[in-house]
């Protein structure tokens, strides 16, 4: 037995490596749905970082994967506004507590709004704005509900590396 044990004990090491770390640190995810077009596009895999909020703060901005509890479902959106803020859409322009906010990617055209968010709520919008089920229709989130941040797309090869 001592003989077998020590010929698969090097399989059985990667195995629980591999489960562990798919399980509390980073996991694959297929995008489904049209919701983050052009950023992320349906069939891409990205992989999920489950593990940067547990020692970091979720940033305005960031793309985040997020428990749903109204469909049941998970959901990728990017961070907009933060805990207890102002967020307005204005002319196609984003308003942060009524500063203008300046971005490194492109909004498309999106209806006006203005919202508030309380203590530990976060506020989400898809990047294709026409066909996002996120903030504007579900309401806001909470940190538990955020499952990690998406950074880095594996698939398909030609748009390898990280995601802004």
């Amino acid at each position: 037995m001592k003989k077998f044990w020590n010929s698969i004990k090097d399989y059985v090491y990667i195995i629980l490596a591999i489960v562990l770390i798919r399980s509390f640190v980073v996991t694959p995810a297929i995008v489904n749905g049209a919701s983050m077009d052009t950023t992320l596009a349906d069939g891409q895999v990205v992989f999920i970082n489950k593990f940067i909020y547990k020692f970091s703060d979720i940033k305005r901005f960031d793309i985040v994967v997020l428990k749903n509890d109204k469909t049941q479902d998970r959901i990728i959106k990017r961070v907009i506004g933060l805990p207890n803020e102002t967020i307005e859409y204005k002319n196609n322009k984003l308003y942060i507590n009524g500063k203008l906010t300046e971005t490194d990617f492109t909004f498309q055209d999106t209806e006006d709004f203005k919202t508030t968010t309380k203590d530990n709520e976060y506020f989400v919008l898809g990047d294709n704005r026409p066909v996002s089920k996120d903030s504007r229709m579900v309401g806001n989130f909470v940190k538990k509900d955020f499952i990690g941040r998406v950074k880095f797309r594996l698939f398909p090869f030609n748009k390898f590396g990280n995601i802004k």
